[in-house]
């Protein structure tokens, strides 16, 4: 098992920034894919960004890409968003995600594919 806890969302303005930290305990978060999504009301969830264990591959949802980075810290159990210039679309909750990977390479852009879930911090951005 591996518990998430999601950090670092607030209230913003228009093309300020905010980073988004998530803290992986249980397991050896080393191993584990991780992944970012988020979900406005009345809205499905949606991919934001992927990383990989080894943070050799990453991919991102088209309407971050540019704006948004990926990134983690194996050796702090810590994955991180850093979102820049930040548009009031960009308002949900949003939730890190990961799962187990034999294979060192492996990412993912599909929300069934995630063993686990943190509880999610909310994001809004004002225009």
């Amino acid at each position: 098992q591996v518990q998430l806890v999601e950090s670092g969302g607030g209230l913003v303005q228009a093309g300020d920034s905010l980073r988004l930290s998530c803290v992986a305990s249980g397991r050896t978060f080393s191993r584990y894919a991780m992944g970012w999504f988020r979900q406005a009301p009345g809205k499905e969830r949606e991919f934001v960004a992927t990383i990989n264990w080894s943070s050799s591959g990453t991919s991102y949802g088209d309407s971050v890409k540019g704006r948004f980075t990926i990134s983690r810290d194996n050796a702090k159990d810590t994955g991180y968003l850093q979102m820049n210039s930040l548009k009031p679309e960009d308002t949900a909750v949003y939730y890190c995600a990961a799962f187990p990977t034999s294979v060192g390479g492996r990412w993912s852009r599909l929300a069934h594919e995630y063993n686990y879930w943190g509880q999610g911090t909310q994001v809004t951005v004002s225009s």
